[in-house]
Parts: structure tokens; C-alpha cells; sequence
């Protein structure tokens, strides 16, 4: 996998889409990456072997979702002790899992169409996990670390309405999987700049006011634990995200519940990756 500390993936000024290097920035966020002069690498996918920085620079115009596609989602519910705690549930022996379909992607600034057939809408911030390398079956002494390509924050946009056991039979997926229900962005960070991914801080916000912060060690299952579960009997293609779980503060266990609305903005937090920031639009 390639050597890389905050890969964004962009458009530079002539249309042209582009891997940069943007660690030396102090925070992540649309307005510190638009308009910067970032140093670009060669090769199309970062974890291809002639993937390198290529000497040259160019100015960010507009910013994509980190990957060009994803080959899948995996996905963690119930994960956090406090979420748990909030939604008086158990968690089992073993993660609850779903998964979210390729087109889910969407970039860190996109707007989030949501199809009239969605109500109760709801955000969930999570730590995301991508996978730089196909891996299978893997052992409990072996170093899960090594396909991992780095860390970004991502939104498990989710249509509450869709996931009532009477409309889902208990199977998360339903109201979950809608076009560009997935945003991650709008870096992804190397494993060299967060050693220990159980102390990030993480939040949401929505129209500014804040509903969900947690330190990333309130995981119920933490992240080799995940991924050696997926891999079992499995192959995990590289390009592969998978998001951990949300914290405490969704929109469903408010009272009354805070659904989002028609053009509510949701920006989501996380430390040593940067701030996404999307619009929910809702389609007529």
C-alpha cells in the first residue's frame, strides 16, 4: 500500500480529478481545502503499487468522496456502550452486521437526496475503517493492521421509518441502503498519523447544534475484532469501508424524536481526519 498522511481526492481547476496531500493543513474542513495548492500524487487508486507523490502541485477546486467507488459497506450497529445504554439493548456475543450497497457513496460536501419513500431520517457519526488489501480468515495472532489503509468519518444516513421491525423483519440494511445514504470523507488518514484509533474524539452537529460526541473507546467491539469478523468465510475486497457504529445522541431517542428535515445541514466531526458537511434534500 502507498505511503500517504491525509489523502484527499479532488478536481483541480481544469476538471481534472486528482490524489493530494493535504497533512500539513492544521484543520480539514471545506473552507481551509477549496482554493489550496496541494501536492498531487501519480496513480488512480492509493493502495496500487506505482501510487506515489508525483513533485508536482496543483489547486483544489472541488472535493470528492475519498475513493472512486467501493466495492461494499459493512456496517456495525449497537457498538456503543452509551448508545446501547440509550436504546435499552443488549449487545450479544458477537457484532450485529449489515451492509450498505455501492452506490450508498457519496462525497464529504455532497447533498443527500432522500427519496420520498424515507421518513424519520436520521444521522449517525462513525469512525470508518478502509481496507487496502483483500484479506480472508483472519487469524486471532495475526496483525490486522497491515490492510488497513487508513481512517475516515462517515454518515449511516438511515430512514428510521424503513427499519420498524413491521417494514424491515429486523434487518438494518432496508433503511439504510438508499442512493448516497453513505458520505465519508473528506480524508482518509493514514494509519502512521492515528496509532491508536480508540482515542479519537468524534461528533455531530446538526444546523449547529450538537447531538452526538463520544471518544472513540466507548467501542463495544473494537476494530481487529470487526474486521477478523467480517473476514471469516469471507473475502474483504480492498476499496472496502467499514463503518464501526455510531455513539449516543441519534434523532430516534430524543424526545420527541429530532428527525431531519428538508435542507437541515449535517456536519460530522472527527479528530485527525477532518469535518464533512452535507445538506439533506428531500425529493418531490
Amino acid at each position: 500500500m502507498a505511503s500517504f498522511g491525509k489523502l484527499l481526492r479532488f478536481k483541480n481547476v481544469s476538471g481534472q480529478i486528482l490524489y493530494g496531500e493535504v497533512k500539513s493543513l492544521d484543520k480539514i474542513t471545506s473552507d481551509t481545502i477549496i482554493g489550496a495548492t496541494v501536492p498531487v500524487y501519480d496513480g488512480e487508486d492509493p493502495w496500487a503499487a506505482d501510487f506515489k507523490l508525483s513533485g508536482r502541485e496543483e489547486t483544489v477546486s472541488e472535493v470528492l468522496a475519498p475513493l472512486a467507488r467501493v466495492p461494499i459497506f459493512l456496517c456495525i450497529g449497537l457498538n456503543y456502550k452509551k448508545h446501547a445504554e440509550e436504546g435499552n439493548m443488549k449487545v450479544g456475543d458477537y457484532p450485529q452486521t449489515f451492509y450498505k450497497p455501492a452506490d450508498a457513496l457519496a462525497g464529504p460536501y455532497d447533498d443527500i437526496p432522500i427519496n420520498p419513500a424515507c421518513q424519520w431520517m436520521d444521522y449517525e457519526v462513525e469512525l470508518c475503517v478502509v481496507i487496502g488489501k483483500d484479506c480472508k480468515n483472519i487469524g486471532e495472532d495475526e496483525d490486522v493492521t497491515q490492510y488497513i489503509l487508513g481512517y475516515t468519518v462517515g454518515n449511516d444516513v438511515s430512514s428510521r421509518w424503513w427499519q420498524m421491525p413491521e417494514r424491515s423483519s429486523n434487518q438494518p440494511s432496508a433503511a439504510k441502503s438508499f442512493d448516497k445514504f453513505a458520505p465519508i470523507g473528506p480524508v482518509i488518514t493514514s494509519p502512521s498519523l492515528i496509532p491508536d484509533p480508540t482515542k479519537l474524539k468524534m461528533r455531530s452537529i446538526v444546523n449547529g447544534e450538537q447531538r452526538q460526541i463520544t471518544q472513540t473507546d466507548d467501542l463495544i467491539f473494537d476494530i481487529p475484532a470487526i474486521i477478523r469478523h467480517f473476514s471469516r468465510g469471507m473475502t474483504i475486497r480492498k476499496g472496502t469501508v467499514i463503518m464501526t457504529g455510531t455513539p449516543s445522541g441519534v434523532a430516534a431517542f430524543m424526545k420527541p424524536p429530532a428527525w431531519l428535515q428538508d435542507g437541515d445541514v449535517v456536519e460530522m466531526e472527527l479528530e485527525n481526519v477532518g469535518t464533512m458537511r452535507n445538506k439533506m434534500v428531500f425529493e418531490r
